[in-house]
Parts: structure tokens; C-alpha cells; sequence
């Protein structure tokens, strides 16, 4: 009696020190699996998933906590990011990631805050899912090329040509940063002429070939195709800035890593709206309308 008194004693102590250790890791295990989804439903069940996993584990032969559960959290987003764009199939109109509040946490859970901002997020959409986990391991989490091809079960030099492809891939989207100072400039300039429907003034922020994603999933006032074009945008914004603001509180706010304003009607998110800004002014007009990814949004954390 007294033996199995001090198993389950051990056996209690041992889950204590799971948890300890899981809650150390638990902000990195989410920020993987954030930017390899893009949703912090899809993200919250590879975090309990990979708790299972080392739940389960025989954690007396893990020397490296976190290389584990990094690698278990890597490889379930991998198998999940199938099941995750067939779901998308379905979406009405364009799909965004959803926006997260980073004010507390820049870099959310990795070692810099890479592969957060939309522009990155939406190019990495288009990446196979080793390319996507190979980048991320590397300039978020700054993972050396060897445990990378660990994590992804993969040679050395694999590792580096996938890293290698993604970042090709991302040059158009890196060459579309400014500082932040100069993007929430250009937002507020935006919202100032997107409620006055001054087209000429929406022209002058407007780069030639911007375009304007509404993430509604058929939401009223939602657009459901993309708007491309300097002019052909400018109108669309004009054309709905008699009612659209009406009733609107507008505040700011950091999600993944950029200003951002929140628009708010009895106090409650309705609508994020963010750009991606380059040289030559607002490049992609970015609208989050869909309630679905409006709850990490004004509230800090996950």
C-alpha cells in the first residue's frame, strides 16, 4: 500500500514537472504552428496535440525539451496544413491569416519576430509546407541548418535549399517593407481619406498596382474577389464611405507585428484593416471583417 503511495506521489510529481516544462515552451509550440496555419484555433490544437505527445513520451531519455517539442509541433502542422487549405476550398472570397495581438510579445513565442507580418504570411500560403516549416525553423526561431533537417527529416543541404527557395519566394514581399513609423503614416492618411471618399487623395497613397483583400467569409459589406489597381481601388473605397464608417470607433492597435486599426460599433471588433507599404506607397490594403478571427485582436495573448 505504501508502495503504490509513493508511485502515484511520483507519478504526480512527474506530470507537475511535464507541465512546468510544457508552459515553458508553450508560447514558442504556438507561435510554429501560428505561422504554419494562420489561425489560432488551428495553432491552440497543435499545442494540445503536442502536449499529448509529450504527456505520453518517456521524458527520462528527451535531453532537449525543446528540440522535441519543437520538432513534434513542426511536424503536425506539416500533416495538418493539407487538411487546413481544403477547409479554405469552401471560404467565401479571399482568406487572410487571422491577426493576432503582439503588443505583448513582438515576436510571438520565437527568437524574432519573423513570419508574422501579413505580406510574409501570405507568400509562406503559397510555399509546400516543408519550404514553410525550413523558413520559419530558420529566421524565426533561428534554428542552425543541422536541426532543421532533423525536424524535418531531411539532409543538411535539403534543409538549406528549401530555406533557400522560400526566401526567393519572399523577395517581392521584403522589398515591400517600410518602418512602422512609416506604415501607420500612411494608415492614418488612409483612413482619413477613405472616410472623406476623396478618391484623388486615396489615389496619391495608392502604388500603382495595389490591391485590397476583404477576409469576410460572406459577412455583410464584405468584398468577396480582391480589388486591383490604383484607381479602380480608390473608387471601390470611396464608393462605400457614406455608411461603412458610420458609427465606427476607431483605435489602434499591433497585430502580427504592424500598426493596425480596429473599428469597433457598441464596442465590439468588427473590422481590422492594416497595409503593406513599400516605397511607392500602400501596396495591399488588408481588411479582417470575418468575426470568426476578430476575438485575439483586441485582447494581449492567446
Amino acid at each position: 500500500m505504501t508502495g503504490q503511495t509513493a508511485g502515484a506521489e511520483g507519478d504526480v510529481d512527474g506530470i507537475a514537472a511535464a507541465v512546468a516544462v510544457f508552459d515553458e515552451h508553450r508560447r514558442r509550440i504556438f507561435g510554429i504552428a501560428y505561422r504554419m496555419l494562420g489561425t489560432v484555433a488551428d495553432a491552440e490544437d497543435i499545442v494540445q496535440e503536442t502536449w499529448i505527445r509529450w504527456q505520453n513520451a518517456d521524458r527520462t531519455d528527451i535531453r532537449e525539451p525543446a528540440a522535441f517539442l519543437a520538432t513534434v509541433a513542426t511536424r503536425l502542422s506539416i500533416n495538418a496544413t493539407q487538411s487546413a487549405h481544403a477547409r479554405r476550398e469552401t471560404y467565401i472570397g479571399p482568406w487572410l491569416p487571422e491577426p493576432v495581438n503582439t503588443d505583448a510579445d513582438p515576436a510571438l513565442g520565437a527568437e524574432r519576430g519573423e513570419a508574422l507580418q501579413f505580406a510574409i504570411l501570405l507568400v509562406l500560403e503559397k510555399l509546400t509546407p516543408t519550404e514553410r516549416a525550413a523558413y520559419i525553423l530558420r529566421e524565426a526561431l533561428d534554428y542552425p541548418y543541422e536541426r532543421i533537417a532533423d525536424v524535418i527529416g531531411a539532409t543538411v543541404a535539403s534543409a538549406r535549399q528549401l530555406v533557400s527557395r522560400a526566401r526567393k519566394h519572399l523577395a517581392s514581399a521584403r522589398k515591400a517593407e517600410v518602418a512602422a513609423a512609416e506604415q501607420r503614416r500612411l494608415l492614418e492618411a488612409f483612413l482619413v481619406a477613405a472616410q472623406k471618399g476623396d478618391v484623388t487623395d486615396l489615389e496619391r497613397l495608392f502604388a500603382e498596382d495595389v490591391i485590397s483583400y476583404t477576409d469576410g467569409n460572406g459577412v455583410k459589406l464584405a468584398a468577396r474577389i480582391p480589388v486591383a489597381g490604383r484607381s479602380r481601388v480608390a473608387k471601390f473605397v470611396a464608393a462605400f464611405s457614406s455608411h461603412f464608417w458610420r458609427g465606427k470607433t476607431i483605435d489602434w492597435v499591433e497585430v502580427n507585428g504592424q500598426p493596425a486599426a480596429s473599428l469597433s460599433e457598441n464596442g465590439e471588433v468588427t473590422t481590422i484593416v492594416t497595409v503593406t507599404a513599400a516605397e511607392d506607397g500602400i501596396r495591399q490594403l488588408l481588411w479582417v471583417m470575418s468575426p470568426d478571427k476578430l476575438g485575439h485582436v483586441a485582447q494581449v495573448g492567446v
